[in-house]
């Protein structure tokens, strides 16, 4: 029997999304800021009204629905699935207030895909937007990536035995230190680290390639953002073909590569186990997965003769399938070359990297690494098992920060999320052959979005069907969750509407 959930379970979702919502809201004050300094006043009352509706609803929820009740697994996972729709709607007022959006369901889909760290986005005349529109873009895949519950975590909460509930909804299980809310500081610190030397990295770059010392600024930290979040957001429409620079390329690069690894291997790291990188099952897993799916480009780029010359292939090719297995979205190519000239073979393999994503507890979308190795393990097993005499026991494991023996409910769970991912690729896929667009091309946007990719080939458009928005915004939000807080958000309205 289901049970119909209690007034005091909506005051503890309430209260704790409300928490969520003041953490929005404060991170609007940077984009404020941006815009002060550069005296754009109209965005600068558009981020007001942003900053002032979230501390509304964030203040009035925890006003009326103000409770010391600690989070139980079910109120965690709810509170991780629904503040995210509500971050969304309240995160794309600036968005729309900015005039460069045709409705606020465009709005929402930048936000979701800015959170989620898609870098799909339906803004228009991007190349013209103000400086405070363009911070608040990057600013949100940059935070999205972290997790909207790891900033509520670091700034907002003080010790609750609850807090992890809310850090495992938002698909991280990992703690780096005992305590949870240590942990999203330690992710914040490795994070805010990274993002002053990257930053700096490429501004040197841009400056050196002869953009002004303020602008180079500017588009080094926006750069970073989108790259160390695997966002795929850049402040030009032709993304990073706009720089022209192959030092730029390269370190942008190595940013999206080492952003999408699991932040728990970014701390053994740190805290001096380097054996970590390349005993690490997903860090293997990743670069066997990446070779496999850059030899199939390859070859359907060789057949058709894109590409002649070996440096084409690493700055068009190479580029495009590391930018997709990382889940960034990163582009040096148009969208429209991945039709017109790479052919459906090639477009595949990148379609077969962005479905498989990178790490697990990483700024990263997609099966997740740690899955793909294990459902391998999974059939070594297997393999052994039948080879080997009927009395023997076959013990299988896999080293993720420590050896782990593989156990039957670790592989149940894999290959669930794995057919869930599946199933959120299929049906965006379905859609977009329903209106009409060839079946490669509606897979190839549909497992970007769902994957948290962003990379397109030119099916994602302000002028596509609102419904296509829809199930395109569905699939970045519950491939980014993975699934099990938004089964856990369905089954609460199931029990509100049918419990008993």
């Amino acid at each position: 029997m289901i049970l119909r959930p209690h007034l005091s379970d909506f005051k503890t979702i309430g209260f704790y999304s409300g928490k969520i919502i003041m953490g929005i809201g404060l991170l609007m004050f940077v984009p404020l800021a941006v815009a002060l300094i550069f005296k754009e006043w109209n965005p600068s009352f558009d981020f007001l009204i942003g900053i002032f509706s979230c501390f509304s609803v964030g203040l009035f929820l925890q006003i009326i629905c103000y409770t010391e009740k600690d989070l139980s697994w079910m109120h965690g996972m709810v509170v991780a699935s629904f503040s995210w729709l509500l971050a969304m709607i309240l995160g794309a007022i600036p968005h729309y207030l900015s005039g460069h959006f045709g409705s606020y369901l465009d709005s929402c889909f930048d936000l979701m895909s800015g959170y989620t760290t898609t870098g799909l986005y339906l803004l228009q005349d991007l190349d013209h937007i103000s400086h405070a529109l363009n911070m608040w873009r990057h600013l949100l895949t940059y935070a999205g990536g972290q997790g909207i519950i790891v900033i509520a975590l670091t700034f907002l909460f003080r010790g609750t035995a609850g807090a992890f509930k809310m850090y495992v909804g938002e698909a991280k299980e990992e703690r780096l230190l005992p305590n949870v809310i240590q942990t999203a500081r330690a992710i914040w610190l490795v994070s805010l680290s990274y993002l002053v030397v990257g930053s700096l990295a490429l501004w040197i770059i841009a400056v050196w390639e002869g953009m002004p010392v303020v602008r180079g600024l500017l588009h080094g930290i926006w750069v970073f953002m989108g790259a160390w979040s695997t966002g795929g957001f850049a402040p030009q429409s032709y993304n990073i073909g706009y720089y022209h620079s192959l030092p730029f390329e390269i370190v942008t690069m190595i940013i999206f590569i080492i952003g999408s690894f699991n932040f728990a291997l970014h701390w053994a790291v740190w805290t001096g186990d380097k054996r970590e990188i390349y005993r690490n099952i997903e860090v293997i897993s990743f670069f066997i997965t990446l070779m496999v799916t850059f030899s199939l480009a390859t070859v359907g780029l060789m057949k058709l003769g894109v590409y002649p010359h070996v440096i084409d292939i690493f700055r068009k090719g190479f580029y495009q399938v590391v930018s997709g297995h990382t889940t960034t979205g990163f582009m040096t190519i148009y969208s429209r070359e991945l039709v017109r000239q790479w052919g459906s073979l090639a477009m595949v393999g990148v379609t077969m990297a962005m479905a498989m994503g990178a790490s697990a507890c990483s700024t990263a979308g997609g099966f997740k690494g740690l899955r793909m190795g294990i459902i391998f393990k999974a059939l070594m097993q297997d393999i052994k098992r039948i080879i080997s005499p009927e009395s023997s026991v076959v013990v299988q494991k896999f080293h993720h920060i420590r050896d782990i023996v593989l156990e039957e409910r670790v592989v149940r769970a894999a290959l669930l999320i794995v057919l869930c991912y599946i199933g959120s690729y299929s049906l965006g896929t379905i859609i977009g052959t329903y209106y009409g667009h060839p079946f490669v091309q509606a897979m190839f946007d549909a497992v970007s979005a769902g994957s948290n990719t962003g990379l397109s080939c030119g099916v994602t458009s302000p002028t596509m069907p609102t419904l296509m928005k829809i199930v395109y915004i569905f699939e970045m939000w519950v491939g980014r969750l993975e699934f099990v807080s938004i089964f856990a958000l369905a089954g609460f309205i199931f029990a509100v509407v049918r419990g008993k």
